[in-house]
């Protein structure tokens, strides 16, 4: 059973979500909780504290504690990718979110752990490999300051990036450019991707790592980036945290029949 200040703070955190406390608002003193029987005065307290570590509400003195007013991130669709940011620029894919979003970033906000693992199923499949294969995985935990936003893991065939800067854990993108101009140098120039999402309650490890509020559900995203040649140079998994992430998509829209109309 959760303690009695991390239930209140869900139950805030919830009025919060929902705008029943609104962005810039104003909580309830401390005081006016106890006095309404939502606890002791160390209870409030605690649960302020957390959804103050949670980045839901700001504290100060002579403004009490206000509801962060923080839009969420413009998770960009296919502009992300564009080849003019990544191979003629510097601006990697979670950066050009938080420019499209008009946020600060640093590059060291991004950190990874590189590892040569046995390719989980899901990656078997993608890439048509025996039981027991080795990939490498690319495991990065993106923040926006102090707080995390998502993670995402990059899955590689050992003879496609061995020796190149996506096998180097230092923190911050692979240089510049990122992976897609690391993949780019050495050969592999992508042409096409197809994206996967689903929602889904987060586990205990990813809610701890992201920093999430209880109850918050995660939006998974599976990648999938192909060369002209069809040759898959990456599958990856991320897990983004759902109030963190507004998701926008701008494309032609198809016309099938008109296609078939030309052949």
């Amino acid at each position: 059973m959760a303690p009695k200040w991390r239930a209140l703070a869900d139950q805030i955190a919830a009025k919060i979500r929902t705008g029943e406390y609104a962005p810039g608002e104003q909580l309830p003193h401390i005081r006016e909780l106890v006095e309404a029987g939502a606890g002791s005065k160390s209870t409030v307290h605690a649960a302020y504290k957390a959804l103050e570590a949670e980045g839901l509400v700001t504290s100060s003195r002579g403004h009490g504690t206000v509801v962060r007013p923080v839009a969420p991130l413009k998770r960009l669709g296919i502009e992300r990718y564009d080849k003019a940011k990544w191979r003629d620029g510097d601006q990697v894919a979670f950066i050009a979110d938080r420019v499209a979003s008009g946020r600060a970033y640093r590059r060291n906000e991004q950190t990874q752990t590189v590892d040569l693992v046995v390719a989980p199923p899901i990656v078997a499949a993608a890439y048509g490999l025996p039981e027991g294969a080795e990939v490498y995985a690319r495991a990065r935990l993106v923040k926006e300051g102090e707080r995390p936003t998502h993670t995402l893991t990059s899955y590689y065939l050992p003879e496609i990036v061995e020796g190149t800067r996506l096998v180097d854990p230092t923190p911050g993108p692979a240089g510049r450019g990122g992976g897609f101009r690391v993949l780019y140098d050495a050969g592999y120039e992508i042409d096409h991707m197809a994206e996967e999402l689903f929602t889904r309650p987060a586990t205990a490890d990813e809610a701890a790592l992201l920093q999430l509020p209880s109850g918050e559900w995660v939006v998974e995203l599976h990648r999938s980036t192909f060369t002209a040649e069809d040759i898959l140079v990456e599958f990856a998994i991320g897990v983004h945290a759902g109030s963190r992430f507004a998701w926008r998509y701008e494309f032609p829209v198809p016309d099938s029949t008109a296609n078939k109309g030309r052949q």
